[in-house]
């Protein structure tokens, strides 16, 4: 259009301002339409991320206590085993009830962490003592005190080891200290 029939016609100018207007609110409205679908979407994984952890680990208590027992069990058995021939068929029903339990907690998710001569992982591992061995790089698992399960890929509970590093070197200082206590002998 030109500018003559602008001048000429007023009610037109005007309606394309509202429909100029009117294109910039819709616009707006489909841009917040488009960030709240996205939000929602990400609400909805989010949720759904939350509820398949809750299932898989809706259990992680009463396992925690199932494992307390069979503990107990296995030191039941050990102690069975100890005393002769008369608590042998006592530590054979002990040993089938464990196995079932195990195979329980297997089909759970639950594993055993494997731990003995393995590297220390802080994550799986919790030391409790700590010897000094000759010939040992790093920080090995000795002895295994507790065993420790996982729980699908989360640790449920960690093995308490016994841990075996390179034995330390005394510092000069030390040395020097040593030295001048046989001195004064």
């Amino acid at each position: 259009m030109t500018e003559d029939t602008k001048e000429q016609d007023p009610r037109l100018f005007t309606l394309e301002k509202q429909m100029e207007t009117e294109r910039n609110r819709s616009e707006e409205y489909l841009n917040r339409l488009r960030y709240l679908q996205a939000d929602f979407e990400n609400l909805k994984k989010r949720c759904d991320r939350q509820l398949e952890e809750a299932k898989n680990y809706a259990n992680e208590r009463i396992v925690l206590q199932l494992l307390d027992i069979m503990d107990e069990m296995e030191l039941a058995v050990r102690a069975g085993q100890t005393n002769g021939l008369e608590t042998q068929p006592l530590v054979i029903g002990i040993q089938m009830i464990l196995k079932k339990l195990r195979k329980v907690l297997e089909q759970e998710g639950v594993s055993p962490i494997e731990c003995e001569g393995e590297v220390f992982d802080p994550t799986k591992h919790n030391a409790i003592t700590k010897t000094e061995r000759e010939g040992v790089k790093g920080c090995i698992v000795g002895q295994e005190i507790r065993k420790g399960y996982i729980l699908k890929s989360k640790v449920l509970r960690p093995s308490m080891v016994a841990v075996e590093v390179p034995p330390s070197k005394p510092s000069n200082s030390q040395n020097e200290k040593e030295e001048e206590k046989k001195e004064n002998e």
